[in-house]
C-alpha cells in the first residue's frame, strides 16, 4: 500500500486559472495533475447522478483549488454518497487511495447513492470505514489530503439518535493524521453572519467564521477561499433541506493546510 504521495512532474509552462502555483489563495495546479482532474471529471463510468450534480458542484475547480493529485492518500469524512469519493479516488489513481468514511447515521441518508456506488468491484482503490467520528483512529502523517464536505456543521450537531461528537477530538485526529504541508478541504452551508452555533441543529447550516475559528484553533492555517459555491439569492436563513434552497445554498469552500 503506498502511503505517501505520489512525485509531480514540475511542469510551469502551461498555466491556467485551472492549473499551475498557489498564489493568493487562488490555486494553480500542475498541468498533470489539471489534466487527471479533467479526465476523472469527465470519465464515462461515472454514475449519470453524480454527473447530472457536477453542473452545481464545479467538482473541476474543487479538486484543482485544493491541488488533488495522483498518487495521494485522501480521507473522504463523512462522505455520504460518496460524490467526491469516486472523483477523489479517481484522480489519485492506483498508486493512491482514498479513505471513504461514514458513520451509522449517514447510511440511511446515502443508501441510494451507495446502492450503485459498488467501491471494491468499481474503485478498488476506496477503503470502506464506518465508525462513529470518536472511534476515528488514524496513522500520524499519513494523509496528504483531507475532505469534509458539507458536515463540518454536524460536529455542533445534536438531536436525539444522532451521535454527539467531541470536535476537539475529532479536529485533532484530523491535524495528527495529516502530513505537514497536508491540505484540508471544508464546504459547508453558509449562515448569517453572527449568527451563532445553534444554526447547525436549526438549519444544518454554520457561519463561516466558525469554522475558521475551530480549525484554527485546532492548529491548522487558512490558506485560501474560492467563491463558486456562493449564491447571493440564498437569505441564508432558511433550512439547507428547505426545497426552496436544497441544491442551491450558499456554501462557502475554505482551503486549510497543516503547517
Amino acid at each position: 500500500m503506498n502511503w505517501g504521495l505520489g512525485v509531480k512532474a514540475f511542469n510551469f509552462v502551461v498555466l491556467s486559472l485551472l492549473g499551475g502555483l498557489s498564489l493568493g489563495g487562488i490555486n494553480f495546479s500542475n498541468a498533470a495533475d489539471a489534466s487527471a482532474i479533467r479526465a476523472a471529471v469527465e470519465s464515462q463510468d461515472r454514475l449519470a447522478r453524480d454527473k447530472a450534480r457536477d453542473g452545481s458542484r464545479h467538482s473541476e475547480a474543487i479538486l484543482n483549488f485544493f491541488e488533488v493529485a495522483p498518487g495521494q492518500r485522501v480521507l473522504d469524512l463523512f462522505s455520504g454518497g460518496g460524490y467526491y469519493s469516486e472523483l477523489l479516488a479517481r484522480v489519485v489513481g492506483e498508486q493512491g487511495s482514498v479513505l471513504v468514511h461514514n458513520n451509522q447515521a449517514y447510511l440511511p441518508f446515502a443508501k441510494e447513492d451507495l446502492a450503485e456506488r459498488h467501491y471494491r468491484e468499481r474503485l478498488p482503490n476506496a477503503e470502506l470505514i464506518i465508525c462513529e467520528a470518536d472511534e476515528l483512529q488514524l496513522p500520524d502523517e499519513s494523509l496528504d489530503r483531507i475532505f469534509f464536505i458539507l458536515g463540518f456543521h454536524d460536529t455542533y450537531y445534536q438531536e436525539p439518535g444522532w451521535p454527539a461528537i467531541d470536535r476537539e477530538r475529532l479536529l485533532e485526529q484530523m491535524f495528527i493524521s495529516l502530513k505537514f504541508g497536508g491540505i484540508v478541504a471544508i464546504i459547508d452551508h453558509d449562515a448569517a453572519p453572527g449568527s451563532d452555533t445553534g444554526t447547525a441543529h436549526e438549519l444544518h447550516r454554520l457561519a463561516k467564521q466558525h469554522a475558521i475559528d475551530a480549525m484554527e484553533t485546532a492548529g491548522f492555517k487558512l490558506k485560501g477561499s474560492l467563491d463558486v459555491l456562493e449564491n447571493p439569492e440564498d437569505k441564508l436563513t432558511l433550512s439547507a433541506f428547505d426545497e426552496a434552497v436544497r441544491g442551491k445554498t450558499s456554501r462557502y469552500v475554505l482551503k486549510f493546510v497543516k503547517p
